[in-house]
């Protein structure tokens, strides 16, 4: 069985995002591991419209160039980590768009999120895996949250320290994580594909 592909997604296009910091930290998290691999898949790259389709790609195929790049992107992987942002007790706008954008890409597969901020975007999470059961993704129990004086360390509006600050404190709950991840990967890759054989 090939190693699962995961995705840590930034979930925010600020020019001042925070998001960079502790994506490229998951990354390295990730690449420590030999049972997955991880690329950081970023919203900056795709230039996203609002959604304007006449229907969702599971009805119908998106006409917009941008979309159908994103959704091909979201597809080669096999679940997800978001960097999740709370903005007024939610994921960030552009999140909730790319998440609309796509369909197919995330049935069925795995995610989980790095929550960051007062509360480690606590409620922006538990937003976020809502969403996620409607698009028939599967969430994991285990997430990260980035909360209160351990945020304020890092954050550039706080001390600006490296990531290294808090690992320690962040170390179990990325461990699980990945373990998630991973397991629900293993577990979800070959159903999706005896699925898409029987309908072939």
């Amino acid at each position: 069985m090939s190693k699962p592909r995961i995705a840590i997604v930034i979930g925010t296009t600020r020019p001042t995002r925070f998001a960079d910091k502790p994506a490229q930290y998951l990354l390295a998290e990730a690449q420590k591991r030999d049972d997955l691999t991880a690329e950081i898949l970023d919203l900056r790259d795709f230039d996203l419209p609002f959604f304007a389709e006449m229907a969702s790609e599971a009805w119908m195929p998106s006409q917009s160039d941008a979309a159908q790049k994103w959704q091909q992107a979201v597809a080669g992987f096999d679940g997800f980590i978001f960097l999740v942002a709370e903005y007024n007790h939610s994921i960030t706008g552009v999140l909730k768009n790319a998440l609309d954008q796509a369909y197919k890409g995330w049935t069925r597969k795995p995610f989980s999120a790095f929550g960051y901020g007062g509360v480690g975007a606590a409620r922006a999470v538990e937003h976020l895996r809502t969403i996620g059961v409607e698009l028939q993704m599967a969430p994991v129990k285990s997430a990260i949250h980035l909360a209160g004086g351990e945020f304020i360390k890092v954050h550039p509006m706080g001390q600006n320290a490296e990531m290294d600050a808090v690992a320690e404190v962040l170390a179990p709950s990325v461990k699980a994580t990945f373990d998630d991840l991973v397991w629900w990967s293993n577990a979800l890759s070959p159903a999706r594909a005896a699925t898409l054989a029987a309908a072939a």
